[in-house]
């Protein structure tokens, strides 16, 4: 037997109330969310916030030192476009529960997003995490600088 409309309003409003509630949550912990990353020859930690902006870098060891303007720069920009992607991840599953259909209430479908179109197509990879960085061939920004790190 069909639910009654009044009771089925119950639901969706209790429903979407929780939804609320777990949306501001989830938003109060985004904007305080932040990752740092180290890049491939250790050299660089970047760090960047809630919404994948640069919050910090970090030279480490004086590795620097010994870079040329080139490696160094090569550095920075893959420490801080992983913190960039690992957070844009991060922003992807904790909204992700709001994207899925209610169990309860059928007719509130959660809604879709083109995470690709909003961070770009790295965010769908696999993420490096599962992998060693050992297993992986050297970035392609590596390679463009040369076998000696010169142009």
């Amino acid at each position: 037997m069909t639910e009654p409309l009044e009771k089925r309003l119950e639901k969706a409003m209790a429903e979407l109330q929780a939804a609320q509630e777990a949306v501001a949550r989830t938003e109060r912990e985004l904007r305080q969310a932040s990752f740092a990353v180290l890049s491939s020859d250790r050299a660089v930690r970047a760090t960047v916030g809630p919404q994948g902006e640069l919050a910090g870098i970090e030279f480490l060891e004086h590795k620097y030192r010994d870079m040329s303007p080139q490696e160094l720069a090569a550095s920075v920009l893959e420490a801080a476009n992983a913190a960039r992607v690992k957070m844009n991840r991060h922003v992807m599953k904790a909204m992700a529960p709001f994207t899925e259909p209610s169990a309860d209430v059928p007719e509130l479908k959660g809604f879709e997003l083109d995470w690709e179109r909003i961070f770009g197509p790295e965010v769908l990879r696999e993420d490096d995490e599962d992998t060693e960085r050992e297993d992986q061939a050297s970035p392609a920004w590596r390679d463009a600088l040369g076998e000696d790190g010169e142009d």
